[in-house]
């Protein structure tokens, strides 16, 4: 298990542990805002645990807009869980193959934004991985070996040329039996960002926003510091950190396959897929996507891990604003670290 802290105060958990710590320059502190009130709480929701910290100049007022701010969580998990039999997605994916669906017009924007990330990343990223989470045990399971032909009939289910926008209607529609959504990969990115929007509305300057640790967000810094410090996990040894980050108005969201797996005949299996092959990523413990929202990193570093490090150099360069850690695994050591970025000039 893993914890989030900020000055050695718990958080939450999350098997890719994220440290919170608070850090400045020497110079060029910014002026003392010293007076303002420190809160923090977390709640369940969307199968992990949110954490949020806020500053402000009222401890109740911070109190309620915390509360409102995991309810908005909340609400988009009664919106996108593929669990939860009475959602709009679980919707879709029970009527989609027989009719085109009429959903939640929010829900609607955010699927074509999610095809919009499988089509620039030709296939790595994409909501239609369900059927193989399943197939590969990961879907409410420990994981097991599917079978060559139970593989192949699953993969003809997967990408997301299987589905079908109608944009005037406003439908959504499976063009075969057995496609079904999954938005775990992204649908909490989203999340932390409609907090965000959320707290800025109601005049928060300052917070710290996480999704169970693999992906958070750093609104401005902490009073007297220049930004949040953030150590991501070591891939291979818990206690251990791999990387400080300084994140100010950034996303942080961080995929490993030390979250979920199982292994046969001596070989590992993550939970990662590869949408194209049907079949768990290999050759890469973790990676990192500094980026400037939560679903944008949720998306990335899915597509990064799929993709590895020599195509995603050619990927990097349609973004801007994104730092990419590799970690990888090495004969010499435990793991060795790829730095990749690019940023606006």
């Amino acid at each position: 298990m893993a914890q989030i802290k900020e000055r050695g105060n718990p958080l939450g958990a999350q098997s890719v542990r994220l440290l919170i710590l608070l850090w400045a320059t020497i110079y060029g502190l910014p002026q003392s805002r010293s007076d303002l009130v420190r809160y923090e709480d977390s709640r369940v929701s969307m199968a992990c645990t949110y954490s949020i910290v806020v500053y402000g100049s009222d401890e109740s007022q911070l109190r309620q807009i915390v509360n409102d701010a995991f309810d908005e969580v909340d609400r988009i998990d009664r919106l996108m869980s593929h669990y939860k039999k009475d959602s709009p997605l679980s919707q879709i994916n029970r009527e989609a193959a027989h009719h085109p669906v009429k959903t939640d017009p929010e829900l609607y924007s955010f699927l074509l934004e999610c095809v919009r990330y499988s089509r620039a990343s030709q296939g790595a990223f994409d909501i239609t991985v369900g059927p193989l989470m399943k197939v590969w045990g990961f879907f409410r399971g420990e994981g097991k070996m599917p079978g060559d032909v139970e593989l192949k009939k699953i993969r003809q289910t997967i990408g997301y040329q299987h589905l079908i926008f109608n944009v005037q209607e406003k439908t959504i529609a499976f063009d075969r039996a057995g496609v079904e959504l999954d938005l775990g990969g992204i649908a909490k990115g989203y999340a932390v960002d409609q907090v965000v929007t959320l707290l800025k509305s109601r005049g928060i300057a300052s917070a710290l926003i996480s999704a169970g640790g693999s992906t958070l967000y750093a609104l401005g810094s902490p009073p007297d510091r220049d930004c949040w410090e953030v150590e991501i996990q070591d891939p291979t040894n818990a206690r251990k950190v791999a990387r400080t980050v300084q994140l100010k108005d950034q996303s942080l969201s961080v995929s490993g396959s030390a979250e979920k797996f199982f292994e046969f005949n001596g070989q590992r299996y993550s939970h990662i897929m590869d949408p194209r092959t049907g079949r768990p990523v290999q050759g890469v413990l973790s990676v990192a996507v500094i980026t400037e929202t939560g679903t944008a990193g949720d998306a990335l570093d899915n597509v990064f891990y799929v993709q590895g490090v020599a195509r995603s150099r050619k990927y990097l360069q349609q973004l801007s604003d994104t730092e990419v850690f590799f970690f990888l695994p090495d004969k010499a050591s435990p793991w060795k670290l790829v730095h990749l970025k690019k940023y606006k000039r």
